[in-house]
């Protein structure tokens, strides 16, 4: 009876929210960090878990080169699309609610990529997953912030947040590798399933519900978004096969810019906006933006071409593909796990800049790729330095783009960080793929090698863009707003 009691104490005192850890950190806030980070991980994993069986896919599926680009376009441009109209979703209706609605879509599209049969099909798929994605992405940061003080709790909290974006994206090579060897390209989809069904379980035992906001959606800003941002990807593309004065692709480019125009004029017009503008009143906000933009760009671009690369020039399986990451990865987690420490020492935007910086010194050395490249000097080394540069500069990229936010916007800057996370992802991919596409020697593996030099020194090109956007906007706002706090 005394054990009995005791064990029932101790389930108590774990049930209760207030308990501490030896950490100090809540037991509670512990779990719920967990559960967002997961289902995080899952959505940016598939970002990249199909990379390693795109030539299986290619082979299998009779996909031309641009054609390829659109499985993962399909993904980016419907999450990047649709995020803020789901995080309205999440203020108007919960987080938590949305949260658990956009992990059953998730899991059900993940299940009709694994049996997809025809390449619309397998398109369709995944813009399927890029709906659940887009509920789940803002749910999620907007859980994490609300949950986590702005300082030191909410810096851990966001670099564990941050580390799960880099590790997702390398780890998805190294498990999409690892099922398409062994199994299948669709195994890792079919993963999913699973992997959902039991996070919804946990997110409505522990996820925290925010009050509901009244109001209604801004449906004309998020179709113009959508719909704007798709028509440049479709001109951009459209580009690389017909050439940059064809009348499809001009059509299509001035449909985009005229789109995303009237995007803007209609948010400074709409009760509900879907994008506050106020939030672009911070320059320092402004800033981190843009540069996420550039930077996942350049990102998306090495992880498609390098996956490829490896592939076609050293004849690795898709598991070696995924396996020839681990540099980047082991070292992406190291630093990362660090940031919480070091932007207690220094300021914010210098550990940005380093990264960026770090990252782009790893890209041009990359860029350099050939026939003859090794893999140890010419693609491990730079993964080096690229995976320590992303680990530094994910957090205080993310922290900036939410911090200073009013509790009524938390929900459409979590939106935003995440949408121009994944629209430059596609028009950058879209961009460097129209690039690289121009290139033709007559073999395929001096075709993808030098391919994936151009796209690569195409993805120099914008961190390097990234650098000057933080030492002209992030530092001089973030020394301005230091002054003015003393």
């Amino acid at each position: 009876m005394r054990a009995a009691s005791v064990h029932a104490a101790r389930v108590e005192r774990a049930a209760d929210p207030s308990v501490k850890a030896a950490t100090g950190v809540s037991v509670h806030a512990t779990l719920v960090l967990a559960i967002i980070c997961v289902s995080y991980f899952m959505v940016i994993l598939d970002n990249s878990i199909v990379f390693t069986g795109l030539p299986q896919i290619r082979s299998t599926m009779g996909f031309s080169e641009t054609g390829l680009s659109w499985i993962t376009n399909a993904y980016v441009l419907v999450f990047g699309g649709l995020l803020l109209l789901g995080a309205r979703a999440g203020d108007l209706f919960g987080h938590r609610r949305m949260f658990v609605f956009s992990l059953v879509v998730f899991s059900v599209a993940s299940l009709l990529v694994g049996v997809a049969q025809t390449q619309w099909w397998l398109i369709g798929a995944r813009a399927l997953q890029g709906v659940g994605a887009a509920v789940l992405a803002p749910s999620a940061l907007s859980l994490l912030t609300r949950s986590f003080a702005e300082g030191r709790a909410r810096n851990r909290a966001m670099a564990a947040y941050s580390a799960v974006t880099g590790l997702g994206a390398a780890l998805g090579l190294v498990v999409g590798g690892l099922v398409a060897d062994l199994i299948s390209w669709r195994a890792g989809f079919f993963l999913n399933v699973p992997v959902g069904i039991v996070m919804m379980v946990l997110a409505m035992r522990f996820l925290p519900e925010a009050e509901r906001r009244r109001g209604g959606f801004d449906v004309a800003g998020a179709l113009l978004a959508t719909l704007g941002s798709t028509a440049l990807v479709l001109g951009i593309v459209d580009a690389a096969d017909f050439g940059w004065t064809a009348p499809a692709t001009v059509v299509t480019l001035v449909a985009g810019l005229v789109l995303l125009s009237l995007f803007v004029r209609v948010e400074r017009r709409a009760a509900q906006s879907i994008v506050p503008l106020r939030l672009f009143a911070s320059r320092e906000r402004s800033g981190a933006y843009v540069v996420r933009m550039l930077y996942m760009g350049a990102m998306m671009g090495f992880f498609f071409f390098t996956a490829q690369y490896v592939q076609s020039v050293y004849d690795w399986t898709p598991l070696q593909a995924g396996l020839s990451f681990l540099p980047m990865t082991l070292v992406n987690f190291v630093v990362a796990v660090q940031v919480p420490r070091l932007l207690e020492r220094a300021r914010r935007p210098l550990v940005l800049l380093a990264g960026v910086a770090l990252t782009a010194v790893g890209m041009v050395w990359l860029s350099r790729l050939g026939l003859d490249t090794p893999y140890v000097t010419g693609v491990a080394m730079p993964m080096v330095l690229i995976g320590a540069g992303q680990g530094l500069a994910l957090a205080p990229m993310t922290s900036s783009g939410v911090d200073g936010v009013a509790s009524a916007d938390a929900g459409a800057a979590s939106g935003l960080v995440n949408t121009v996370h994944q629209i430059g992802s596609a028009l950058s991919l879209s961009i460097l793929t129209a690039v690289a596409a121009t290139i033709t020697t007559g073999s395929t593996a001096a075709d993808i090698a030098s391919r994936s030099g151009a796209a690569l020194t195409g993805s120099a090109l914008l961190l390097a863009l990234a650098v000057v956007s933080i030492l002209t906007v992030i530092v001089p706002a973030r020394a301005t707003r230091n002054e003015r706090s003393l």
